[in-house]
């Protein structure tokens, strides 16, 4: 407890302590730098983490996602890879906060070395919130923490999918979240390592609009047969969010 009471007040310039409305728990995040978006939010609530089961994600950023699911899952460890150093310090800061440092350890290093970090066939889950955009996607912002998150600086589509195969127990699974344009890309590179889609389910900002995200929940070894969930729907009204959403939040 004393060292949760030192770390709120010794937060870093520009750092602020967010509640993240499950279990009392709390984030450390640096709003100058990369905060946590809906899409973690979302994907920490697509992924599922049975009892027992070890956990990897894959860029952690801020750790909101290893966190979260300690908080909605009875899996048995989670561990966060980052490979920018501020991130990962601040993510550790963050899993002392809330005393889960004997369930979430946040490594520094490369997704593209994902296999030689941890080894083969290690996790049962691996959770991943890629960067969306490639050199032909958008322009980079000139933030580097935020174009590294955005865009595939550091790392390709192709690298993430092939790590996340690597580290994978045969039948684990692998739930990432993406954009709807770059569908067929993912799909043809988890085939390419052998993981087969088995869930996607598209995220529509409203109901009228067209999908802006998607989630999917691939399994390694697994055979071929995909099922397409509903919509998931985020605002039923301007700024006023669906009751699935709020529920995803913690606001039920």
């Amino acid at each position: 407890m004393k060292e949760s009471q030192s770390l709120m007040t010794n937060l870093l310039p520009s750092e602020r302590i967010d509640d993240l409305q499950r279990k009392g728990y709390k984030i450390i995040q640096n709003p100058e730098k990369f905060c946590f978006g809906m899409d973690a939010v979302l994907l920490s609530s697509f992924a599922t983490v049975r009892e027992g089961e070890n956990v990897l994600d894959m860029g952690t950023g801020t750790g909101i996602i290893p966190i979260l699911l300690e908080a909605k899952t009875e899996g048995k460890h989670f561990t966060g890879l980052e490979i920018q150093s501020e991130s990962a310090k601040m993510a550790g800061r963050s899993v002392a906060l809330n005393n889960l440092c004997e369930k979430i350890d946040i490594v520094e290093g490369d997704i593209k070395e994902a296999t030689s970090i941890f080894g083969k066939n290690i996790f049962n889950v691996v959770t991943v919130n890629p960067p969306y955009m490639n050199d032909l996607h958008g322009i980079k912002n000139p933030d580097m923490p935020k174009a590294i998150a955005r865009h595939e600086v550091l790392c390709t589509l192709d690298d993430v999918v092939r790590e996340a195969s690597g580290v994978l127990k045969q039948n684990g699974r692998l739930y990432m979240v993406h954009r709807p344009h770059r569908l067929v890309e993912i799909i043809q590179a988890m085939k390419n390592y052998k993981l087969e889609p088995k869930r996607i389910r598209f995220v529509h900002p409203y109901e009228d609009k067209e999908a802006n995200m998607v989630l999917i929940e691939a399994l390694k070894g697994g055979k071929s047969m995909v099922k397409i969930e509903k919509p998931l729907i985020v605002y039923k009204d301007v700024n006023v969010y669906t009751e699935e959403l709020l529920e995803m939040y913690g606001n039920e």
